[in-house]
């Protein structure tokens, strides 16, 4: 990675903008270091532009009776270094999520659908009122702000 240097002193740049694809599979912990699964897809809500989910499989053996899981992305931590997410659950938490398996998604634009998802894992829905500031505007401080100490 490219080196900045603040005060003389050389630091890591921070990567701002990355391949969607470059986060497939990538996998997923929580804070207790347990294995949640791994990225699967990222999928991008069309008129804000920016990520809504990203889908993670978990469970199964060998790839087998996976079960998908839309997860918010505010949920997640970027830790590009270890090419891994943080999701602050416990793994109960993720088996009682709203779940889906590959042939039979949910209509991921559908608010109420959206809603609960993001309710289940203790976030606001990202196109409600308090939270358009923060994805309506590119040159919002606080939104670039926010997302800038998201990726470690």
């Amino acid at each position: 990675m490219d080196q900045e240097y603040t005060n003389g002193v050389s630091v890591p740049k921070r990567r701002r903008v990355l391949s969607a694809d470059s986060f497939m599979g990538d996998r997923v912990r929580n804070s207790a270091g347990e294995d949640l699964g791994k990225i699967e897809e990222l999928m991008i809500d069309i008129g804000s532009g920016c990520i809504a989910y990203a889908v993670l499989s978990f469970g199964g053996f060998l790839g087998m009776g996976n079960k998908l899981f839309a997860v918010p992305w505010r949920a997640l931590q970027v830790n590009i270094a270890d090419r891994e997410f943080l999701l602050d659950v416990d793994r109960q938490t993720l088996e009682n999520a709203p779940g889906f398996d590959k042939d039979n998604w949910p209509d991921m634009a559908d608010p109420d659908w959206g809603a609960q998802i993001h309710s289940h894992y203790g976030h606001k829905p990202y196109w409600s009122a308090d939270r358009a500031e923060d994805w309506g505007s590119r040159e919002n401080s606080e939104w670039e702000s926010s997302n800038r100490e998201r990726v470690l």
